[in-house]
């Protein structure tokens, strides 16, 4: 028997185009585009707590002055350690001990952090400045109207600091030049005030934060506490020193002593 073919009822087959494959780049840069601008703060974050002054920063900071193997990377490394502890702005007169005397831990200005920065590696200004003012009166700044060394103040004010670093230490250039300053030096400013015991300012050099580590930046108290700041250019710089004591006068733990 012959079978008869079967009719196809229904809609035409269709023939399926080809796709663009320019639709589909169009879909993947969309997205591409799209997950940058969503990405963007949390990089710009990541990046920016990269070079900001933080726990992970500041040990990055002295792990590499310690790698220095000198007695400023030591001393910019225990100024970096004041920034860790809360400090109270206090300008006053206290009676303390002598020698290896402090006011309260938690106060404090920007000469407290110089002054327990080298006690930290072994070295008493309070002591040194005294010795020193007590045999040449004369030749420290007179603004105050005393007529004897006051142990209680003398290490703790800038003027005498600086005379001090002048006469025990290298007077080095100041310019605006970061490649004239190393790790540890010890930097003078001017500020706006008319009085001259009142207008100076003190700090240390210290790197910077993560990324900029190569940077110079500055421990210095200037009202807030402690801080580890990018303002060595900030103020007029009247003072650039290197002081570097012949000897401890403070024990020490052994692994903060300097090599001398």
């Amino acid at each position: 028997m012959k079978l008869k073919p079967i009719e196809y009822i229904g809609p035409a087959p269709v023939v399926k185009k080809p796709r663009n494959p320019a639709g589909g780049w169009f879909l993947i840069g969309f997205a591409a585009i799209l997950a940058f601008f969503l990405a963007r703060p949390f990089v710009q974050l990541v990046q920016a707590q990269q070079s900001q002054p933080n726990a992970s920063n500041l040990e990055a900071a002295s792990n590499q002055l310690d790698s220095l193997g000198t007695f400023g990377g030591k001393l910019a490394k225990a100024a970096l350690k004041r920034t860790e502890s809360q400090v109270v702005y206090d300008l006053t007169y206290r009676v303390i001990d002598f020698p290896n005397g402090d006011i309260p831990a938690d106060r404090g200005k920007a000469e407290d952090v110089i002054v327990r920065a080298y006690r930290a590696v072994g070295t008493d200004l309070q002591r040194l400045i005294n010795d020193d003012m007590s045999e040449h009166f004369r030749e420290y700044p007179r603004y105050w109207g005393l007529t004897e060394p006051d142990p209680n103040i003398d290490h703790r004010r800038t003027p005498n600091l600086q005379r001090f670093f002048v006469r025990h230490g290298e007077s080095l250039i100041t310019s605006n030049s970061a490649q004239d300053y190393e790790f540890g030096d010890i930097v003078v400013w001017h500020l706006s005030e008319n009085k001259p015991q009142q207008s100076s300012h003190i700090g240390v050099i210290v790197p910077g934060p993560g990324k900029l580590s190569e940077e110079k930046w500055i421990v210095h108290n200037n009202g807030s506490g402690p801080r580890w700041e990018n303002e060595l250019f900030s103020y007029n710089i009247i003072g650039h020193y290197r002081f570097v004591p012949e000897s401890l006068l403070v024990e020490v733990e052994p692994e903060l002593a300097p090599s001398l």
